[in-house]
């Protein structure tokens, strides 16, 4: 034994506490500590119980020191031990004492993946911050990404020798030989004998556990993958491809060339190529990648079918046989949890209590005097894993009664995963009745009646006990039919698809007769025999061996449950040993876990066996298993050659399997393989120093009868040649038929016809697909590298699920996560497979050390595989979906991770080393010059994209206000003329009217401001005034009183008393941009100004003279101030762009006057209208409606404060429709305040006598594009109050004019005044095109399509011209460029733009390099295009309608493309129920995604990897960023825009408070 390098007795010996306690402590001490070791490496214990329990159990038997916990001081021995524990062998380095799973460990393995990360040097990579964390937040530099120059290879990475080919010449396959390694020692199946060779020259590896460790904490690399192109500069023109050095393969799956070729040559309207930007790049095949040069093979033929003199026609018939001549032969014994038998089922047993149940199930149950069931129905078997008796007698009591017994899981709760599912194919199946026991019946979650509740998804059933009181003996005269085994179907087996649907697949009873017989030749069963199971007897091998073929053969069953596997995982070897049991059929892990506990038995022997059969013995890594196994138990009495792995697959029952060793068989097989050759489908030995290997056994030889070819995966299933890997198929009467209903399916999988490469069919007979993936080797042995469940494409590269779970488990330490519960899979974003690794974290681990072993694992696997892994994420302890019999489930995971319910406690995504499809960057051409373009479009027709409103000279009005030039005389004219008409009403929060202002109200009242600010301030004309007033009549009044003074007025928000540290900062700038000499404000917002709260934020003793206005003398002014021009500055406009700019713009005289006049015009005002303002008065419009357009018109205006709707949401709609108001304005922010807080109140404002059918128009002042979700759905909701959904429109203004569209009236009879315009028309562009600055209209609801709303009609008086943003040309009609506006109410420039006042000095004056070169224009900086409709407006002309895109300043330069912030963030808010608000900037070259969580906090995770996906997925762009939010954060400025350049300041500054910091590397 000591000579063995024993993987599993190096384990045993760091388990057990130390070897002098060891060897004191009782049997079943030590029985229950492998119990909890198995416990915690299987997650099922938490590590503080495991502590707890063992510190327990090894109390008494420790001499316990003063003060010390127990647990923590075996804790001490423990370490102490492994550190001093003698190397055993230079090939096994003693591990932790929680490395465990041998299911997937090799020695090699292990090896490669410490070689690989050991390449890798220590670089930092940003760790994600998580709020309440203890660590520290990284700084911004630490954040920036890493540099990408790739590290140096390791000097000292391990070597292998060349693998030296067997020389004995092959009949069969002479191509495959030389790729092939045998080992035909006496060992079969001994890794020991692959390791040493593999090592020749390496490094010795006697370190202990504890160096090995450091060793592996120092070679930890935060490390940007090398060997991986560097990540794409997302905002500038990197020249560097995009594509590293790392093979890339041809097409993307599911894409054809021609599809490709059509995206990329985008038609934009005008015809001109919309360069690449829409075409996802496709790799290039490798042309160094191998490629299969074997011949094709040829079909593989097992030997022929033995013939039997006294076969039995049918299974049945063999237990009528043995029930009625060996009635007292026993056939299955069943065990208790303590492994005792707790009853033996005999022959004669099954045979009568069979037929009982099938006399009952046909005679005794009964609907409306209807038999319940016929010949051919379905009935479910709901048995636990411990009751195999009731199983076995409800199975064969169906066949009995000619029904189709559906073996499914016992359903635990009413969400288990994947039971939705299962209840599908039962509801396809149309089971109506469920069998089971009286225990699990009792056990099965209850409705309130009593009665066995509807699990989601399932159809009603009838729930059945099988048990003895239930059943009848039928009468002496009835005899069950028992006919020959036909192509009825005998049973259906579910299986569960990589997508996680569950299939039906239906057996005959010639197929089940036929499989039976091919196994009792295949395992040389005899009568009689012996045989331990320890897999679920419902299906698969556990069904075939120990239901089905055992009863052919009469032979006794011993059925292991996997509660007892739990509990004694050696009671699967104590039975063989106590039953001498010549057959035990078991799993991998059933195997590994024996390894754990296999010290305490010193007395089992296993000589009995003559098979053990490994039913996964197709997964790669069973041979692990094996092997350690072997080494073990060898001494035990174990003989190599019974070791007998089989391959099977639900769809073709058993492939293949290792025939026992009596058969006179060739030696089994061995191969090494190269993991890149494999990914590429070729098998090459491994013969150069490669780390990346995997190490197969043989599954043996073909079953008799059966015949056996290796396809092409996808598409036409042509044979492949004999180096090459597919999807293996075979031909044979021992298969399934089919799936249960599912013709489509049925024919792809069970009647396949392999075609060879001239297209001729292999032969007559259909194959049936196995989904396994492999080929055949040397001596027509059949190898296994995978399945197609686990494939996983990428690239045009396979991968294997299994593969990357064992490289993640392979790297130390792996005291992070528990073994056994990591999922692997593949989920499809940007036309391409990308592989997720979700694992169970321990919840002692730390966020560092977890972020630690992440990276690790993301550096082995890409070592390894050459992969990038997509995504990896920890979930707490215990919350993966389990599947029934242990394990994960994985398609209820990777549903769960698509639809954001994963809920991660650690999340790392990589999409910049993964992602290597991109499209490339555009290159910015020369521009085309603007003659060139003028004349292009003249050429193609195509008229240069300008409109104007209506002239307003031509305009005949009884305007009397225009013979005014100055609104202080049109004021005081109303004073005079109609002294009593009320301009203003103001309305408060209970909707009362608060006060009122008639014509001369306000003249007086503005007389004694004026008389103030002159007397009390002492001020001179031309002085600035800020007025710091809440909206109301107030700052109307005083606005005037500048003008009469002759002062400038300046319109400043009051500071919220509420949150003064960030609102009295703006109030305090603004007044010192705007040069102020003088506020004038209430006496509470005054006091406020000079308090102690505002000293903290701002430096109150540098405020100018604060004026109040609440009680001002009544004095009459001697005169009004006349300005000697209109050209003459009137008031200042400030407002703080969503760019986070603070610009104030001069508004002269006549600019307001005309300005007045044109809305005037456009809405047709006059004294006897009222109209409704909703809107804040400080800026842009919302102050033109407020202050000046009622003074000039003389219409009565409502106003409502937006702030009170925070108090009263109904307010504004409550006014409209008590005033009857026609037309009423509002911003985006209150109507998404009435769409949130009124959506589902309509039917209370409807008793409320809440009637909108009076609004001809409502109209929303905007500076940004019409928001026409928002839109719509007001519209939609407010409909059932009789708003018309044509009522809603946008307006459009900017800094440099507040007016540029309005819509009109357009529901009034008023087309003979030449005023109504036609709708506002909505059309769908293609986004891809609009990043290339073009406009390319597409259809509703095509792919990349974004709806875009006119945004009004242009006003009378404005011209409107569409410019390239560089060469300043005019643009052709569709073509997108930046508005040009020319008007008499354009602003005369900025006041001061804070802090950049020369880059703006042509925003007001700039003119066409081409064309007409005489007008002046104002630069709005917005994209936008102007399209001529087909519609026609009053006067016959043919409408032209502006499309606003965007502000060109929020723009997002991103690989030489041009995006719009909203399209991304739309998108985004998509992604996931919880986000209620997102917002993108860039940082440095990366994109930044803050998004606003409305949920709890465990959601916050989910979001990374959702919103990584949709960025990718509709815009082509790699998330750098993702932030994760509380509501709220997202500042908002006063229209509702987005203030994104605030919140990128916020958090470069470190200010948000984020849930959470995810950094995408």
């Amino acid at each position: 034994m000591a000579e063995r390098s024993s993987t599993g007795l190096m384990m045993m010996m760091m388990v057990e506490p130390s070897p002098a306690l060891a060897l004191t402590l009782p049997a079943e001490v030590r029985e229950k500590l492998a119990e909890l070791e198995l416990e915690l490496s299987e997650g099922d214990i938490t590590q503080k119980g495991y502590e707890k329990k063992r510190g327990k159990l090894l109390a008494p038997y420790i001499p316990q020191i003063q003060g010390v916990d127990p647990s923590l001081q075996v804790d001490h021995r423990i370490q102490a031990s492994t550190q001093a524990a003698p190397p055993t062998s230079k090939h096994n380095k003693p591990r932790a004492a929680n490395s465990r799973d041998e299911r997937f460990r090799s020695d090699l393995h292990t090896e490669a993946v410490q070689a690989a990360l050991a390449k890798y040097k220590e670089r930092k990579m940003p760790m994600p911050s998580k709020r309440r964390s203890v660590l520290v937040q990284s700084s911004v530099e630490a954040c920036t990404p890493p540099d990408t120059s790739s590290a140096s290879e390791d000097e000292g990475s391990l070597r292998r020798q060349g693998r030296v080919a067997s020389s004995s010449p092959y009949q069969a396959h002479p191509t495959v030989e030389h790729w092939f390694n045998r080992v035909i020692q006496g060992s079969s199946t001994s890794s020991s004998a692959s390791s040493t060779s593999s090592h020749p020259g390496g490094r010795s590896h006697n370190a202990t556990a504890g160096s090995a460790a450091t060793v592996l904490a120092d070679l930890m690399a935060h490390t940007q993958l090398d060997n991986h192109c560097a990540p794409p500069d997302v905002t500038g023109l990197s020249e560097r491809s995009l594509h590293g050095e790392r093979s890339q393969v041809a097409s993307v799956r599911g894409l054809s060339r021609g599809y490709t070729h059509t995206s990329s040559t985008m038609e934009t309207a005008d015809g001109s190529d919309a360069g690449d930007g829409g075409a996802i790049d496709v790799q290039q095949p490798d042309p160094n990648q191998p490629k299969p040069e074997g011949v094709q093979m040829s079909p593989l033929h097992g030997e022929p079918m033995g013939v039997v003199t006294n076969r039995p026609p049918s299974l049945l018939a063999s237990l009528q046989r043995w029930g009625t001549a060996q009635p007292k032969s026993p056939c299955l014994t069943a065990l208790d949890n303590a492994g005792k038998p707790i009853y033996t089922l005999t022959y004669g047993k099954l045979w009568t209590r069979s037929q009982k149940l099938a006399y009952t199930l046909l005679n005794k149950l009964s609907t409306r005097n209807e038999p319940l069931l016929r010949p051919g129905d379905r009935v479910a078997l709901v048995f636990p894993n411990n009751d195999p008796v009731m199983f076995m007698v409800a199975f064969y009591g169906c066949l009995l009664a000619e029904l189709v017994p559906v073996p499914i899981e016992v359903p635990l709760t009413r969400k288990d995963a994947g039971s939705q599912q299962i209840g599908f194919l039962l509801g396809s199946c149309g089971v109506t009745l469920a069998l089971t026991t009286d225990a699990c019946q009792k056990g099965l979650p209850k409705a309130q009646t009593g009665e066995v509740a509807t699990f989601k998804g399932w159809p009603r059933l009838l729930w059945f006990v099988t048990d003895g009181k239930h059943v009848v003996k039928p009468p002496k005269d009835w005899i069950p039919p028992i006919r020959d085994a036909s192509n009825e179907t005998a049973y259906v087996e579910y299986k569960t698809s990589k997508e996680g649907s569950t299939m039906g697949i239906t057996v005959s009873h010639a197929a089940m007769l036929a499989h039976c017989h091919a196994l009792t030749q295949a395992c040389g069963y005899a009568e009689g025999e012996t045989i331990t199971n320890v897999l679920d007897f419902k299906r698969d091998a556990g069904l075939w061996h120990g239901v089905l073929t055992s009863v052919m053969n009469r032979m006794h069953v011993i059925s292991i449950p996997y509660s007892l596997m739990k509990v004694n995982p050696l009671s699967w070897i104590q039975k063989v040993h106590t039953y001498k049991a010549r057959v035990a059929v078991v799993k991998s892990r059933d195997m590994h876990w024996s390894l754990l506990s296999q010290k305490d038995q010193r007395d089992v022997s296993l000589g009995s066996l003559r098979m053990l059969i490994v039913a996964d013995g197709a997964n790669p890594w069973s041979i692990s298993s094996c092997d350690a196994f072997l080494n073990v138990f060898q001494a035990r009495g174990l003989r190599p050659e019974v070791i007998c792995p089989c391959a099977s697959s639900a769809e073709a029952m058993t492939v293949a399997i290792r025939r026992p060793p009596e058969m006179g068989v060739p030696p089994p097989g061995k191969a090494v393989l190269s993991m890149s050759s494999l990914s590429h489908s070729v098998i090459r030995v491994d013969t150069e120093e490669k780390l990346s290997v995997l190490t197969l056994q043989d599954v043996g030889q073909v079953m008799p009868g059966a015949m056996v070819c290796v396809v092409r995966p996808e598409g036409t299933p042509f044979l492949c040649r004999t180096d090459e890997v597919g999807e293996i198929c075979v031909s044979s009467c021992t298969t399934g038929i089919s799936y249960f209903g599912l013709p489509g399916m049925t024919k792809n999988v069970f009647e396949t016809i392999p075609v060879t490469s001239s297209g001729s069919p292999v032969s007559d007979r259909p194959f049936t697909r196995t989904s396994l993936l492999g080929f055949i080797g040397p001596d027509n042995l059949l190898f296994v590298v995978g399945k197609m469940d686990g494939l996983m494409v990428v690239s045009g590269r396979r991968h294997n699920a299994d593969d990357v779970v064992a490289t993640a488990l392979a790297v130390e330490p792996m005291k992070f996560v528990y073994r056994g519960r990591i999922a692997v899979f593949s989920v499809c974003v940007l036309h391409d497979e990308r592989i997720v690794v979700v694992a169970e974290q321990r919840p002692d681990a730390s966020e560092e050390d977890s972020f630690q072993w992440m990276s690790r694992v993301l550096q082995a696997i890409d070592s390894i595989h050459q992969v990038g892994v997509y995504c990896l994420a920890l979930v707490p302890a215990n919350t993966l979906p389990k599947a029934p019999l242990g394990g994960i489930h994985i398609s209820e995971t990777k549903q769960r991770f698509l639809e954001g319910a994963l809920h991660p406690c650690n999340v790392l995504m990589c999409p910049h080393t993964c992602v290597t499809n991109l499209p490339k960057p555009r290159q910015k051409q020369p521009e085309v010059g603007p003659a060139s373009m003028i004349v292009g479009n003249l050429v193609a027709g195509k008229r240069i994209a300008q409109a104007c409103g209506r002239d307003v000279a031509q305009l005949e009005d009884n305007d009397q206000a225009r013979k005014f030039l100055y609104m202080q005389d049109v004021l005081q004219w109303r004073a005079q003329a109609t002294p009593d008409h009320p301009l203003f009403l103001l309305l408060n929060a209970k909707g009362t009217v608060a006060s009122t202002a008639s014509c001369v109200q306000i003249h007086k009242r503005a007389e004694r401001v004026a008389v103030a600010l002159m007397e009390r301030g002492r001020l001179n004309t031309g002085d600035h005034v800020a007025l710091v007033y809440p909206p109301g009549i107030d700052l109307i009044a005083t606005f005037y009183g500048c003008l009469y003074a002759g002062c400038v007025p300046v319109t400043v928000r009051p500071p919220h008393p509420q949150n003064l540290a960030t609102t009295l900062p703006t109030v305090k700038m603004i007044v010192e941009v705007s040069k102020s000499v003088c506020i004038l404000t209430t006496q509470a917002i005054m006091k406020l100004l000079k308090s102690k709260e505002a000293a903290a934020a701002v430096d109150v003793k540098t405020w100018p003279m604060v004026l109040d206005t609440d009680d001002l003398p009544r004095k009459k002014l001697p005169q009004i101030y006349k300005p000697p021009t209109p050209e003459m500055l009137a008031y200042l406009d400030f407002s703080v762009s969503t760019t986070g700019i603070l610009a104030g713009v001069k508004m002269s005289h006549a600019a307001t006057s005309a300005l007045c006049r044109s809305i005037k015009l456009q809405c047709e005002l006059y004294p006897s209208r009222q109209i409704a303002i909703c809107l804040d008065p400080y800026c842009g419009l919302g102050f033109a409606l407020w202050c000046l357009c009622s003074v000039y018109s003389g219409h009565q205006s409502i106003l409502v404060p937006p702030l009170e709707l925070e108090s009263n949401v109904s307010l504004w709609l409550s006014a409209v429709s008590q005033f009857k108001v026609r037309v009423t304005f509002c911003s985006y922010s209150v109507m998404e305040m009435c769409t949130k807080g009124l959506g589902s109140q309509t039917e209370a404002l409807r008793l409320r006598n809440v009637n909108l059918s009076c609004v001809r128009t409502c109209m929303v002042v905007a500076e940004e594009r019409p928001r026409i979700a928002l839109t719509q759905s007001f519209s939609k909701i407010f409909k059932d109050l009789g708003l018309s959904p044509r009522a809603v429109s946008t307006t459009f203004g900017c800094r440099v004019n507040v007016a540029i569209c309005l819509q009109p009236n357009r529901l009034g009879n008023l087309a003979e005044q030449g005023t109504a315009g036609p709708d506002p028309t909505t059309v769908y562009v293609d986004m891809r095109a609009l990043r290339h600055d073009r406009v390319r209209l597409v259809e509703r609801g095509s792919p990349h399509s974004l709806p875009l709303m006119e945004s009004g009609k242009i006003l009378p008086g404005v011209k409107v011209i569409i410019a390239n943003t560089e060469t300043k040309g005019p643009l052709g009609d569709s073509h997108l460029g930046e508005i040009w506006v020319s008007s008499p109410h354009n602003a005369t420039g900025y006041y001061t733009v804070y802090g950049e006042e020369a880059l703006h000095a042509d925003h007001f004056c700039t003119k066409l390099s081409f064309g007409d070169t005489q007008t002046v224009w104002a630069r709005t900086g917005y994209l936008g295009f102007l399209r001529r409709t087909e519609l026609t407006d009053a006067s016959g002309e043919r409408h032209d309608a502006l499309y606003v895109v965007g502000s060109l300043d929020e723009t997002l330069e991103l690989r030489g493309m041009r995006y719009h912030p909203i399209d991304i963030e739309t998108s985004v808010i998509r992604a996931h129920k919880s986000i209620a608000e997102c917002a993108v900037f860039t940082w440095t070259n990366l994109l930044v995604v803050v998004v606003e969580l409305e949920g709890s906090e465990q959601e916050a995770l989910d979001l990374v990897a959702l919103v990584t996906n949709v960025v990718l997925e509709e815009h082509f762009l790699i998330v750098g960023v993702v932030v994760v939010v509380d509501p709220g954060v997202i500042p908002i400025n006063s229209r509702g825009e987005k203030q994104r350049m605030h919140l990128r300041d916020g958090f470069l500054a470190d200010q948000l408070d984020p849930i959470y910091v995810a950094y995408n590397m």
